[in-house]
């Protein structure tokens, strides 16, 4: 039977107002962009960002699938997070404990780059501390180096998740591998609060600032390390996920805490958006802001387009195996 004039297709049918706003005012797809979407097909977009120091990426596509079966493989985030760029992913403890790290290995190449380290010149992003420490505890040059530079590395990862979920933002490390120091709880607040937002969550932004004197109504939390593929060296990353349950959407915030390259910080929000009116699912959309050194200069213009490729390609693969893992399961 043929569709009468007033009949809504899926070009024409209207998205949620909040996601439609984002849309129109934020992203601003192409017609082409935004027909694959309301088709179906998963679309990727670069925003507007600080070209000198930060990478921002959208990514939206429709998942046949319910919210609750996506927050449940999160939770389980050593399974959700592993193969691919994903090398290890491990959930920490709560409370912290140093045999959580056990399994953190430091890559070939970071060894040998430890060895030279000194405040003010490192090719790992660390603070002074870890870099005194690391001149003074590990006994470069011999057979054993490897095995105590990464027990180093296990104590000061539980020390620093330790002291953030003691202190917060305050006590995020200022990086010291280069000539400036970088204070990451300074870089992550000024991210943030310059963003537009899809939806208002000023009580979750609240909550990332001011951790642990924050509250938040209707949320879970932890804390994960891995160990991932970006660009051309393995980066170990710590992270605090928080999901909370919002009238009209879920919302899942995974705050970077700490980055052994690249990355200052960074902060991805994935909102999980029923639609009714399309039918039985979501709409699944993922926001990144990423904070970075290196982007300047004309290296930096060269570092920044693989750094974007790289963040672009990253979310468009993460948003196709959400969609094929969760549409598989509903069936």
């Amino acid at each position: 039977m043929a569709l009468s004039s007033s009949t809504p297709t899926p070009q024409t049918r209207a998205l949620p107002p909040a996601f439609e706003s984002y849309l129109a005012t934020t992203v601003r797809p192409t017609a082409r962009e935004r027909q694959a979407l309301m088709s179906g097909a998963p679309i990727t977009k670069l925003l507007d960002s600080d070209a000198s120091k930060e990478v921002a990426v959208f990514g939206a596509v429709w998942i046949d699938g319910s919210p609750a079966q996506y927050v449940r493989r999160v939770k389980d985030i050593e399974n959700f997070e592993r193969g691919g760029t994903f090398r290890i992913t491990k959930r920490i403890g709560d409370p912290p404990k140093l045999e959580d790290f056990a399994q953190l290995e430091l890559p070939a190449d970071d060894v040998k780059d430890l060895r030279s380290c000194k405040v003010g010149d490192c090719e790992l992003k660390l603070g002074a501390k870890a870099l005194q420490q690391l001149r003074t505890e590990v006994h470069w040059g011999t057979p054993g180096e490897k095995a105590e530079a990464e027990a180093l590395f296990h104590r000061r990862a539980l020390e620093y998740v330790t002291e953030y979920r003691q202190g917060g933002n305050e006590r995020l490390a200022v990086y010291r591998d280069a000539d400036d120091p970088v204070f990451v709880a300074n870089e992550f607040r000024s991210m943030i609060e310059r963003a537009p937002a899809l939806v208002p969550m000023p009580d979750l932004l609240r909550f990332l600032l001011e951790y642990p004197f924050a509250t938040l109504e209707r949320s879970s939390d932890f804390f994960y390390w891995q160990e991932a593929q970006f660009g051309l060296k393995p980066t170990i990353r710590i992270n605090h996920l928080v999901i909370q349950d919002r009238p009209g959407a879920t919302v899942i915030a995974s705050k970077m805490l700490y980055a052994s390259h690249y990355f200052w910080t960074a902060l991805e929000l994935r909102v999980l958006m029923p639609d009714s009116l399309r039918g039985t699912g979501f709409w699944f959309v993922t926001i990144c802001r990423s904070r970075s050194d290196g982007l300047r200069g004309f290296v930096g213009r060269l570092i920044r387009g693989r750094v974007r490729n790289e963040a672009v390609k990253g979310t468009l693969a993460a948003l196709n195996a959400t969609k094929a893992g969760l549409e598989t399961q509903s069936r």
